[in-house]
């Protein structure tokens, strides 16, 4: 049946097609609803796609690195980060741990305190960067040697604060594909409306095309084949519009750009291409259903 109903729907008949007005405000409605629908569906996958990127980041990249803070007099301060070094070479689990130089963290604390910034002007603590392994570092056990050691290295796993952002990473993914579905289910009411709307309008033709012997399923299936095709063609380009609008969105190289990182990267561009495919289903589901429902009042 469906493999039918897909081969009318491409093929079309002429004299079935004449049932449903060519223009008006329904056809307008369609074009206009599935457009934007779609344009908006962009967006939200999009923002679930990106979402999803910094909650993996987060999770699994920065679950492998911590950060040893030396907070020391400035005549102390390379001594205890070289005893510190030397722990972390003798730790099980550490892949990898370096000083941060004065340029690095000079970088840091550009955004804060500006380029220009001299670092010896202020008692900023050395920083050591540490990449675990696969199999993970004992946290506590560093710390309990660190504390006895090294009394002035402050061991942050980063924990603290990755935790709450993988969270709301998490949610905001969930939130993108609830956003997705909501709108997929705006998309098949405004049809369903559309579609009972031009039913209705077109009763009387409906009753001689019935007394002539058409079918209801062969006045549907002209119902059906037209919204289709409009949602499908509005899909189209609402999603061609949301693609280049994410294209232009800022990238990481631009200055102020707030909204780095809400895109498509790689194969996650082919994704909204299956927003207009799917309008079309939604568009094709919404109208049967509502032709059958009013095509049953008009009886």
């Amino acid at each position: 049946m469906l493999r039918t109903a897909m081969q009318a729907l491409w093929s079309g008949d002429r004299q079935a097609d004449r049932v449903v007005p060519p223009s008006g405000f329904t056809a307008q409605l369609t074009l206009f609803a599935a457009a934007t629908m779609a344009f908006l569906a962009v967006f939200a996958l999009a923002l679930s796609l990106a979402s999803g990127r910094l909650a993996d980041i987060w999770g699994q990249q920065l679950a492998r690195t911590a950060t040893i803070r030396v907070v020391a007099p400035v005549d102390q301060r390379a001594a205890q980060t070289s005893a510190a070094l030397r722990i972390l070479e003798t730790t099980k689990g550490v892949a990898s741990a370096r000083a941060l130089t004065d340029a690095e963290q000079q970088a840091l604390l550009a955004p804060w305190f500006g380029a220009d910034l001299a670092i010896d002007a202020l008692p900023v603590p050395r920083l050591i960067e540490i990449v675990e392994d696969s199999d993970g570092m004992d946290v506590d056990g560093l710390r309990l040697r660190l504390a006895a050691e090294v009394p002035g290295a402050v061991l942050d796993n980063h924990s603290r604060w990755r935790e709450p952002l993988v969270k709301a990473a998490s949610r905001l993914r969930l939130l993108g594909w609830v956003s997705t579905v909501l709108i997929v289910a705006s998309l098949a009411a405004m049809v369903t409306l559309a579609a009972h709307a031009a039913l209705s309008a077109n009763a009387q033709v409906i009753a001689v095309l019935r007394l002539v012997g058409a079918t209801d399923g062969y006045i549907a299936q002209a119902f059906i084949r037209r919204f289709t095709l409009r949602a499908l063609a509005g899909a189209a380009g609402g999603t061609a519009v949301g693609m280049l609008a994410i294209l232009l969105l800022p990238t990481s190289t631009d200055t102020g750009a707030f909204l780095t990182g809400l895109g498509f990267q790689g194969w996650h561009w082919l994704v909204p291409l299956i927003v207009p495919f799917l309008s079309g289903g939604v568009a094709f589901a919404a109208t049967g259903a509502a032709a059958r429902r009013t095509l049953k009042g008009l009886a």
